[in-house]
């Protein structure tokens, strides 16, 4: 089974790879659209030129790997996945070959912890526009895509990870609570930028407290995001 996790940035998506990474079937990819992503939209990211000579490039070439035969015979393929990497003329046929799930997070969460790492952050940074147009997508190909919501994991990592599974038909795995601390032999090269926390994790974090107060400068991003994110959460 080839899993495909959409995520936008800064949503628990770096945890639910070492989840599932921790699974003794399951082979995972960090972000392998990435790359891409960089060539050919020339964004100004942190490691820049180290991401794009450490992977491939082309998104036919990236698209067509991640379609082909699963790696060194694993059951479960977990692909992480950012929206916002799947520029406008990239390839989406390999929609048809995963099973879709759609990771999603609080706007005024994610617009915290991304302010953090970036100065400057607009709405196609934190790609929930492009996670709507990829789930709208697979509605279009006849899937019945997952939502699941980060808070909801944070809350309960056991019930929240048991009922994916479920819904996914593959078995539930306690590895998937904890993991030990430090990097992974999967993690992309921008992981020394971007994953200290969860490179000090051994598992799921705390449940989330109340959602945190949008910095003035950013409301107007966040009421577009929230609108996103409430049809989203509509869909869990």
């Amino acid at each position: 089974m080839k899993i495909a996790m959409w995520s936008g940035p800064r949503n628990l998506s770096t945890a639910m790879m070492y989840a599932f990474g921790n699974r003794a079937d399951t082979q995972v990819v960090d972000e392998p659209f990435y790359g891409a992503y960089l060539h050919h939209s020339n964004a100004d990211h942190p490691m820049r030129a180290e991401i794009m000579a450490s992977m491939a490039c082309d998104p036919m070439q990236v698209s067509a790997g991640l379609s082909g035969p699963m790696p060194d015979g694993a059951a479960i393929w977990y692909q992480k996945h950012m929206t916002h990497h799947m520029l406008e003329h990239f390839p989406m046929d390999l929609l048809a070959n995963f099973r879709n799930v759609f990771l999603i997070r609080d706007p005024a969460r994610v617009i915290a912890s991304y302010a953090r790492k970036r100065a400057d952050v607009t709405l196609y940074d934190l790609g929930f526009v492009q996670q709507k147009k990829i789930f709208e997508q697979c509605l279009e190909l006849g899937q019945v895509p997952i939502v699941i919501d980060s808070d909801d994991v944070l809350a309960d990592p056991k019930s929240a990870l048991t009922a994916l599974c479920a819904r996914l038909e593959i078995a539930f795995d306690p590895a998937m609570l904890t993991w030990p601390a430090g990097p992974r032999e999967q993690d992309g090269i921008w992981a020394s930028h971007w994953y200290d926390a969860v490179h000090r994790s051994r598992g799921f974090g705390p449940a989330p407290g109340p959602a945190p107060r949008v910095d003035v400068a950013y409301e107007g991003l966040w009421h577009q995001a929230q609108a996103i994110y409430q049809q989203l959460q509509a869909a869990k």
